[in-house]
């Protein structure tokens, strides 16, 4: 099995460690550079499967603003977020959006939904 050697920055705590790990498949053998324990689970976490919260704007049809904040509720695969950002490009919600509302459910078959992360009232139409 292929040893491989990895820098990176660990986020479990506020200090932000750069460690470097050495991993045999998906098992971490060592972390070095951390100042917490905090390090090992999130080398574990990046090696096995990482996963990153998932951020963007999506587009508002008669809305005060043309597009509102999204973000994913929760982490999703590191993998599949490009697939994830395709498919959010392709929508128009319509307003009133409400914060915490969901825009996208289960992107692409993650698990995960898009809710939006502010609230998006309707534009005033004048007479």
């Amino acid at each position: 099995m292929e040893t491989r050697v990895m820098s990176m920055i660990c986020v479990r705590c506020p200090v932000g460690c750069d460690i470097k790990v050495t991993a045999e498949g998906d098992e971490v053998k060592s972390v070095e550079g951390n100042s917490c324990p905090r390090a090992l689970e999130f080398a574990r976490d990046e090696v096995r499967n990482p996963t990153r919260v998932f951020a963007t704007t999506v587009r508002v049809s008669g809305g005060r603003l043309p597009v509102c904040p999204v973000r994913s509720r929760g982490p999703a695969p590191k993998s599949r977020l490009f697939d994830i950002s395709r498919e959010v490009a392709g929508l128009t919600v319509p307003a009133p959006v409400k914060i915490g509302q969901v825009i996208l459910a289960d992107a692409c078959g993650t698990g995960v939904d898009i809710i939006a992360s502010r609230d998006l009232e309707a534009r005033e139409v004048t007479a």
